[in-house]
C-alpha cells in the first residue's frame, strides 16, 4: 500500500530561492495562468504554461513561454502558441510539457474547443462539458529561438505531464485515463494508446477534463480519476498515482512497461484535490511534490516535498511554501494557493514551478544536499 505520513512537527520548512516568472497587471490582462512546466536546454531554463484572458480553460487560451540564463532572472513572457481559431470559436490550448532528444527540444500542448451550445457571449459556460476536437500537438526547436509549426501527434489527449522514460527507454505520457506510450526516443512518433478506460471505448474516447468523468460512469467508480504522475520501482512496476477528487490519491499499476494497467485502487497517500508530480533524485530516492494536506479542501497549501526509499512509504516531508496567497482578480474556477507543480532535477538543485491562485507563475529551487 502506497502511503505518506503527515506530521507537522516533522515537516521542517526548507530555505528555498523563489522567483516570479509572470504576474498579470489587471483582471483583463490575461489574468489566468496554470499548467506550468520547466526544463533546462542548452544552458537555459525554459518555462511554459497555459494563459487565459480571465477564466480557466476558456476560449482563446494560449501557451506562454519565458526563458532564463540563471533561473533567477526571466525574460518577458511571449506567446509560444498564440490564440488559435477553431470551428465555432477560438480553441482552448493547454501547456503539456517538454521532451528532449539529442539537440532537439519539444514542447507539447493540447487543444480542444467547445460546442456552440456550451458557449455564451463568446465565453465558455460553467461546467466542464461540450468539448470537441481534442488533440495533442508538438512544436520543436534546435536552438530555443526558432520553432516549427505545430505538428499533430495523432493522439486524442490533453496530457498532464510530458513524456517520461521508463527503465527500458519507453516513453509514457501521463494523462487522466489515457497513458500513451512510444518506443521512439524522439517522442514524436509511434504513440500507442493505453490506459484505464473500458476497451469498448478505445475507438471513440479522448482524454481531457470532460472525458474522465465519462469513464468514471462507465466503470462505476466512486470517484473521478485524473491528472496522473508515475514512477517506477526497482522491480520494474510502474505506479501511476491519480488525483481522485477526494482526500486520497488512487493508483493503477503496470507490469508490462505501460502496455496495460491494473484496476485503480485507493492508496493511503493524502491529497488536497490537486495535481502533483513524482520524480527521482540522482541517488535513487523517489520524491513527490504537491499539496497533500486534505484540509481545508481546495486551499492547496502548503506545498510539500516528500521522499521515499522504496516508492511505498513516503516518510520524510519538507514544506517548500506555506505563505498565505491572495487571489487578486475574478475568474471562473480560479483559486488554490499553490497549483499544479512540475519539477526538474538539474545541477544539484530540485526546481519546482507552480501557479499561484491560478493567476501568477512562480518557481523555486532548493539544493538537494540539504534534504
Amino acid at each position: 500500500m502506497i502511503a505518506n505520513t503527515l506530521n507537522d512537527r516533522k515537516r521542517p520548512k526548507l530555505d528555498v530561492e523563489t522567483v516570479s516568472i509572470y504576474k498579470p497587471a489587471s483582471e483583463y490582462d490575461w489574468s489566468y495562468s496554470h499548467h506550468a512546466h520547466i526544463t533546462h536546454y542548452k544552458g537555459k531554463f525554459y518555462a511554459i504554461w497555459s494563459n487565459g484572458r480571465i477564466n480557466e480553460d476558456d476560449v482563446g487560451q494560449r501557451v506562454l513561454m519565458a526563458v532564463s540564463d540563471d533561473f533567477l532572472r526571466w525574460s518577458v513572457p511571449q506567446a509560444l502558441v498564440d490564440t488559435t481559431g477553431g470551428i465555432h470559436s477560438d480553441l482552448v490550448l493547454t501547456a503539456a510539457g517538454f521532451h528532449q532528444h539529442g539537440d532537439t527540444l519539444i514542447v507539447y500542448y493540447g487543444q480542444y474547443e467547445y460546442k456552440p451550445e456550451h458557449l455564451e457571449n463568446g465565453s465558455r459556460k460553467s461546467g466542464d462539458k461540450g468539448h470537441m476536437n481534442t488533440f495533442l500537438y508538438a512544436i520543436v526547436t534546435k536552438d530555443g529561438m526558432s520553432w516549427s509549426e505545430p505538428i499533430p501527434m495523432y493522439l486524442p489527449i490533453i496530457p498532464n505531464h510530458g513524456p517520461q522514460q521508463t527503465q527500458s527507454g519507453r516513453l509514457i505520457i501521463s494523462g487522466n485515463i489515457m497513458f500513451p506510450y512510444s518506443d521512439d526516443p524522439t517522442g514524436m512518433a509511434g504513440g500507442v494508446q493505453s490506459g484505464i478506460y473500458p476497451p469498448e471505448m478505445s475507438g471513440t474516447i479522448c482524454d481531457d477534463s470532460e472525458s474522465f468523468w465519462q469513464v468514471k460512469e462507465a466503470r462505476q467508480w466512486p470517484v473521478g480519476l485524473c491528472e496522473g504522475s508515475f514512477y517506477q520501482t526497482a522491480d520494474g512496476i510502474l505506479h501511476m498515482l491519480l488525483r481522485s477528487n477526494s482526500r486520497k490519491l488512487w493508483v493503477t499499476r503496470s507490469a508490462d512497461d505501460g502496455a496495460s494497467w491494473s484496476n485503480p485502487l485507493p492508496t493511503s497517500f493524502s491529497d488536497n484535490n490537486s495535481k502533483f508530480h513524482f520524480g527521482r533524485l540522482s541517488d535513487g530516492t523517489i520524491y513527490y511534490v504537491g499539496t497533500p494536506d486534505p484540509e481545508p479542501r481546495g486551499k492547496r497549501s502548503p506545498l510539500v516535498l516528500s521522499l521515499s526509499l522504496d516508492g511505498m512509504l513516503f516518510n520524510r516531508h519538507f514544506i517548500l511554501k506555506n505563505e498565505m496567497c491572495e487571489r487578486l482578480f475574478q475568474g471562473m474556477y480560479k483559486g488554490g494557493d499553490y497549483g499544479y507543480p512540475h519539477t526538474l532535477v538539474h545541477d544539484g538543485y530540485l526546481h519546482v514551478i507552480y501557479s499561484v491562485c491560478k493567476e501568477s507563475i512562480s518557481a523555486l529551487r532548493v539544493p538537494i544536499e540539504t534534504l
